[in-house]
């Protein structure tokens, strides 16, 4: 059950938010202004139809949120991590082979690195020849 004088509290939270009044935010959701100020003043319950409607015109607004008052607002959205660049090939194979002196020269029958070839995910590359 929605307790309506928290709902109108978090509502009027919501306008305040976007800098709206009472009257722009009711034509921003699509209903009559008389609607806004029955649900805030506590006579009237929102209907599903009144929240999936600042749902749909405030995608910021969480629905579990503005029923419940559980979550956050405004909606926190995913922030990616940071990439880094991996260290480059080179200094990778360098500080790996300069470890073992005997892996340095190849001998007749065995085969060498002739060149790496590293890959970013942006697109570009680094080619590194032996």
């Amino acid at each position: 059950m929605i307790n309506s004088d928290a709902f109108a509290k978090r509502l009027q939270r919501v306008i305040d938010y976007y800098g709206e009044s009472a009257s722009s935010f009711s034509e921003k959701i699509g209903v009559q202004r008389s609607s806004i100020s029955h649900i805030l003043s506590g006579r009237n319950k929102p209907s599903l139809e009144f929240v999936l409607k600042i749902l749909s015109a405030f995608p910021e607004v969480e629905l579990y949120w503005l029923l419940k008052g559980k979550g956050t607002f405004p909606k926190l959205t995913e922030v990616a991590p940071i990439e880094t660049a991996p260290a480059p090939a080179k200094d990778l194979f360098t500080d790996a082979t300069a470890a073992l002196p005997e892996m340095n020269a190849p001998t007749p029958h065995e085969k060498s690195i002739e060149r790496i070839v590293v890959f970013y995910s942006d697109g570009t590359f680094k080619n590194y020849r032996n």
